[in-house]
């Protein structure tokens, strides 16, 4: 018989992980400076080294175990993983549940700051009907959540696994959030249907991201191609590796935490530098402090999970290719669907895209600011833009 218990969790690393993590860095071996003056050879060493000596002289990791504590965390089997996730309901009557699932190179830890709002939005500007009661789980094979021992851990099978999961839990009626990989989750909900999902919202354009045949007439959606071309060129060195050779590059990703953090590091432009800027030039960008930083970081480096993340693009274009190669195009979504354009997102998806993509768009809106993390970077923004797009659901 299925395991379908729901068991409380903590997170207690042993000291002698966090000491291990102290030596590995102190006997680290890094390159010689890059020749160029910015990212276009990669993690830029000056960067790499301020990282590495906070993180072995400064960065407390209990202080990040107590805010995960803090919160209600469980863990569930589903499909034979065990799956980790947070659990906030709201003190709110009639709050609506909501699934958000973080990406790559993230976890649980980037969503942390939008608990709050989401859960008590009177408390952060917000009315009582917008609240949320809020499930955050950490996608399988990252983080807290076991990894896959079997194949086919894809976007639509972890979709299915979160409806069962919000079924579990016993909610009958919900909506879901996704940004990053978790748009992916989530635009497969969305298109699975599940009873009970009654909209779904993200921040990246995954059937733009994907490619296909869009709109080019407008300068919106000419800077749109343009951006993605420049991407697709210039920033999808990780996204090639971890899609076609996750294991190659999982060696050093559990041998070394200064290739982690560099391999972490190394993902959009504009999240990078705002990253580099916090280490470096001691400039935070809205959330992203140095801590908050190295708090996912040193999530991944503890729990090993960098290979097992990786592995999920493997599995995500082995899904895609067995797809294109079936004939098959993914069924519509039959059910509302809002989107937020954040600025410094990889590419800016026009209006059009988004309404190709989602003939059921009922919310888009443009916000002032925020990237591709942006739960993280900007959570009281990223908030407000849920409540809104959620609020004809309730």
């Amino acid at each position: 018989m299925a395991d379908t218990d729901i068991r409380p969790f903590k997170v207690d690393i042993p000291a002698q992980a966090l000491d291990d993590l102290r030596r590995r860095l102190a006997a680290a071996r890094l390159p010689t400076k890059e020749l160029v003056d910015d990212r276009s050879q990669g993690v830029q060493l000056a960067t790499i080294q301020e990282l590495a000596r906070y993180w072995a002289s400064e960065y407390d990791w209990r202080v990040c175990e107590a805010r995960l504590n803090a919160l209600p965390q469980f863990t569930t089997t589903i499909d034979g993983v065990d799956v980790h996730f947070i659990h906030v309901k709201s003190r709110h009557e009639n709050a609506l549940p909501l699934i958000v699932t973080h990406g790559w190179p993230g976890s649980v830890i980037e969503l942390l700051e939008v608990v709050g709002p989401l859960t008590d939005p009177t408390a952060h500007g917000g009315a009582p009907d917008d609240a949320f009661d809020l499930v955050v789980p950490s996608l399988p094979g990252y983080g807290f959540s076991a990894e896959p021992t079997d194949l086919g851990w894809y976007p639509g099978r972890i979709a299915q696994a979160w409806a069962e999961l919000m079924r579990r839990l016993g909610y009958r009626r919900y909506v879901a959030q996704g940004g990053d990989v978790g748009a992916s989750v989530t635009d497969a909900m969305g298109r699975q249907g599940p009873e009970g999902l009654v909209g779904i919202h993200t921040n990246l354009l995954v059937t733009g991201l994907a490619g296909g045949d869009h709109p080019a007439n407008t300068e919106e959606e000419k800077a749109a191609v343009a951006a993605l071309a420049n991407f697709r060129a210039t920033g999808f060195a990780y996204f090639l590796e971890q899609a076609t050779r996750p294991q190659t590059i999982g060696y050093a990703l559990l041998d070394s935490p200064v290739a982690l953090a560099a391999w972490m590091l190394d993902h959009d432009t504009d999240a990078y530098y705002k990253m580099s800027r916090a280490f470096v030039d001691k400039q935070p960008s809205g959330n992203l402090t140095r801590d908050h930083i190295l708090d996912n970081i040193t999530t991944y480096w503890l729990t090993g999970t960098g290979v097992s993340a990786a592995r999920e693009y493997w599995e995500s274009g082995q899904a895609q290719a067995r797809a294109q190669a079936a004939g098959q195009p993914p069924p519509q979504v039959s059910i509302p669907v809002g989107f937020t354009q954040f600025p410094g997102e990889i590419f800016l998806a026009p209006r059009t895209w988004v309404e190709q993509g989602y003939p059921t768009l009922t919310y888009f809106n443009k916000a002032d600011k925020g990237g591709h993390f942006a739960a993280w970077e900007e959570p009281e923004l990223f908030s407000s833009e849920l409540w809104a797009a959620f609020r004809s659901l309730r």
